[in-house]
């Protein structure tokens, strides 16, 4: 069968730095007990008060097809949210309800790129961003980052490469490094963007962890609400990942035209779980900082364990579930850290590679196990670190 090259390039050949996950899996597949900090699932699940309403939704009747830009009561609910939480005006209108952030991000950057058209995004980057960008047929260029900077992006840098350029990915609490960007950085790439006509695609899926600082959508920064695309999720924010349920925040004609690809393509996202997104919003606040709790406790955890040794180093975890580790005092590279970790004390790790190469010597934890084995992982790791970083010197 001969299949198109837009599907065969997908993930652009060559190794992706996700081997060390796959092997912890088949490791458990064979039996063996793994420690997993590896994938941004949540420990607990989805909150048995939002199953009930989906329960309820489904057995009502509300399994037949949903109206496809969302039903209206949804999006009326999620551009309250976005109104409240960044002060810019936002209905219905401006919102098209998707089957999760994944699809989201496909579909604005169907939205903002043409077949060829140069798509930046950032690196470290989440592990989809590059074979998302050339699904819609972009031709996609990282910007890398540097860990001197703790990874906010430099405008200069974004700027050096954005003539010809068509859009801009960033993504703030960042996955994998647990970066918040600040006003700054967001206004030097706003700034760029207005320099060189970009369309902002602004992933913010971890909009409801935030540690340290404050999270600012760029819509809300000066001419930006115009050319900026926001991606939101019920997944992190409501620990409803397996639900599949997101949005797309954006001007009235992207999303009218967006709603025409929702036709075309998804055709819209099930109704009983559009009902129960819409319950676990109205729930506010409390439930998710409920969700996101047991990660501000494990940041403080970590915090307190890196701090009393001198071997790793942490990335500031502003946001998100993650630490982004530094290790490069042992010698080795992220993936050849996680593979020692891995074979030595079944506990597995990210490779900061697997997220591109501005995080290469580092590695991301994933805080998703409970407390105390998490305090214990992650001891294990600083140990194996020292050893290692020994044995370097000696050589």
């Amino acid at each position: 069968m001969k299949l198109s090259q837009r599907i065969t390039h997908l993930t652009g050949g060559g190794s992706d730095g996700w081997e060390v996950f796959y092997r912890s899996r088949q490791m458990i597949a064979d039996g063996e007990k793994v420690i997993e900090l590896t994938i941004g699932e949540h420990d607990i699940r989805t909150d048995p008060v939002i199953l009930d309403a989906m329960d309820k939704a489904a057995m009502g009747g509300h399994t037949g097809y949903a109206m496809v830009p969302g039903i209206l009561s949804l999006r009326q609910a999620v551009a309250a949210r976005i109104q409240k939480r960044t002060g810019v005006p936002t209905t219905y209108k401006n919102i098209l309800i998707t089957p999760g952030g994944q699809s989201a991000l496909f579909a604005a950057h169907l939205a903002a790129c043409n077949q060829g058209d140069k798509a930046l995004y950032l690196d470290p980057y989440y592990a989809t961003y590059p074979g998302t960008l050339r699904g819609v047929g972009a031709t996609p260029v990282a910007i890398q980052t540097r860990a001197e900077d703790a990874f906010q992006p430099r405008a200069e840098d974004i700027a050096a490469v954005a003539p010809g350029a068509t859009s801009l990915l960033i993504n703030t609490p960042n996955n994998p490094t647990g970066i918040v960007y600040s006003r700054e950085t967001l206004e030097g790439i706003a700034q760029v963007c207005r320099d060189h006509d970009l369309l902002l695609i602004s992933d913010e899926v971890y909009d409801t962890q935030v540690w340290d600082g404050e999270h600012i959508s760029p819509r809300a920064l000066p001419d930006m609400a115009e050319r900026t695309l926001v991606v939101g999720s019920m997944s992190k924010s409501h620990a409803m990942t397996g639900s599949r349920v997101g949005w797309i925040c954006g001007p009235e004609d992207a999303i009218t035209h967006l709603i025409n690809l929702a036709t075309h393509t998804t055709y819209g996202v099930a109704g009983f779980i559009q009902d129960a997104a819409e319950f676990a919003l109205a729930q506010g606040s409390p439930l998710e900082d409920k969700v996101a709790e047991p990660f501000r406790r494990r940041r403080a955890l970590a915090r307190d364990i890196l701090a009393a040794q001198n071997t790793v180093g942490l990335v500031p975890a502003q946001g998100a579930m993650y630490l982004m580790l530094d290790i490069r005092a042992t010698g080795l590279s992220g993936e050849e850290f996680a593979n020692r970790l891995l074979d030595a004390h079944k506990i597995a790790v990210m490779p900061g590679e697997s997220f591109g190469q501005a995080a290469a010597g580092h590695v991301r934890v994933a805080m998703t196990i409970d407390d105390d084995s998490f305090a214990k992982a992650l001891k294990t790791l600083c140990e194996l670190a020292a050893t290692l970083t020994k044995q370097s010197q000696l050589a």
